[in-house]
């Protein structure tokens, strides 16, 4: 693929109409008097507004909520290597598996999902619906990790808790009902999860784990946290025009977090997480610069990548270093003028439904690259 030009990144970031029309109709939601954290500006005040205002809109998600009669879910406590517990939540379909074929057995591919937030924010519930849908429609057993959030628990405690989640889960897939080593080994998220998810196919490929990630779910990824345009290799920087730096946010939904618009927003935050910027574990980009191997023997990754989203280039970016530089197979899709996480925001949207769609076709072609 021939790198993308300027009027057509900009062309990206163009806002839909329907996005306009929604937000005239529903516009962003102010704390309320009757919220307990009304009047306050602190972290806990923020992360309480998020979870309530995505909460009021849960009755009109694709999946409003639990599918019992088609998959079973279980919350469990697993050990992290500082002798604390993390949850869990594990969704198993209720359905058999199907008989086997002349290839033999047919297993159920194993999941592991990181949410969003900023690595500060959000809960289980941000990736239930997916997990639902996977465990539904492809067959998956998924592992929901509840990882823990900064500042109280600072970098790089969540890449920790997310890696340790990972190695439990591959070794107790046979206990849950899965087969990664048949029949594929994902690891997925948003935002920071998508971040996490970028992180961990790294880590998991330098650590031999095993069985071996099969597929990495990249959803509006994380991949330089808005840090210094800089950091770019000098090759693709005529293409990170989404940078706050470069070109104002329009983003509905990163404005949320009071800084999504500014240009220092990358290097604040991870103050704020007591995050490294030169890491590798925050910052999967550097894997690039680490000897020869760099990116390569990373699984195949499927991308889904918002137009008016400041992440926007830095995951384009990521996705053309990953497949011409380390020749990794990659799958993208592109959704022009709409913002980051606006499916979630913005269930209403037609939009909305095709993204959740998407989604399950992406992952079903990354169970496909194994």
């Amino acid at each position: 693929m021939a790198p993308r030009t300027r009027e057509e990144l900009l062309s990206y970031g163009i806002p839909d109409p329907a996005l306009l029309a929604e937000l005239e109709r529903n516009p962003v939601r102010d704390p309320q008097p009757s919220d307990p954290y009304y009047g306050r500006d602190d972290h806990a005040a923020k992360r309480a507004h998020r979870a309530t205002t995505l909460r009021e809109k849960h009755h009109l998600r694709y999946l409003p909520g639990p599918i019992p009669e088609q998959v079973h879910e279980e919350d469990r406590r697993i050990p992290v290597r500082d002798g604390a517990e993390i949850t869990v939540r594990i969704y198993r379909p209720t359905a058999p598996l199907p008989a086997p074929t002349d290839e033999g057995a047919a297993g159920r591919p194993l999941i592991v999902m990181y949410h969003e937030g900023g690595w500060s924010m959000g809960d289980l519930t941000d990736e239930e619906v997916n997990c639902r849908l996977f465990s539904r429609d492809l067959g998956a057993v998924c592992v929901n990790v509840e990882y823990r959030l900064a500042p109280e628990h600072p970098f790089p405690t969540w890449i920790n808790d997310s890696w340790d989640a990972l190695q439990w889960a591959a070794a107790n897939a046979a206990s849950l009902g899965a087969d990664p080593g048949g029949a594929g080994f994902v690891v997925g998220g948003g935002s920071a999860g998508g971040n996490i998810a970028a992180v961990l196919a790294h880590v998991a490929r330098d650590s031999g784990l095993s069985p071996g990630l099969t597929g990495q779910y990249l959803c509006v990824p994380a991949i330089t946290c808005l840090l210094d345009p800089g950091l770019v290799p000098a090759a693709y920087r005529a293409e990170y025009l989404s940078h706050p730096a470069v070109t104002p946010a329009r983003d509905p939904v990163l404005k949320l977090g009071g800084d999504g618009d500014d240009p220092a927003a990358g290097r604040r935050m991870l103050r704020r997480l007591g995050a490294d910027p030169h890491s590798p574990l925050m910052v999967p980009l550097h894997y690039g610069r680490q000897g020869e191997r760099g990116h390569r023997g990373v699984p195949p990754a499927y991308f889904q990548v918002c137009g008016l989203d400041p992440l926007r280039d830095e995951a384009l970016i990521y996705e053309r270093v990953l497949r011409e530089e380390a020749g990794v197979r990659t799958k993208v899709d592109l959704y022009p003028g709409l913002g980051h996480y606006f499916w979630t925001n913005y269930p209403g949207l037609e939009a909305s439904k095709k993204f959740v769609e998407d989604t399950v076709v992406g992952v079903r072609w990354l169970l496909q690259q194994k």
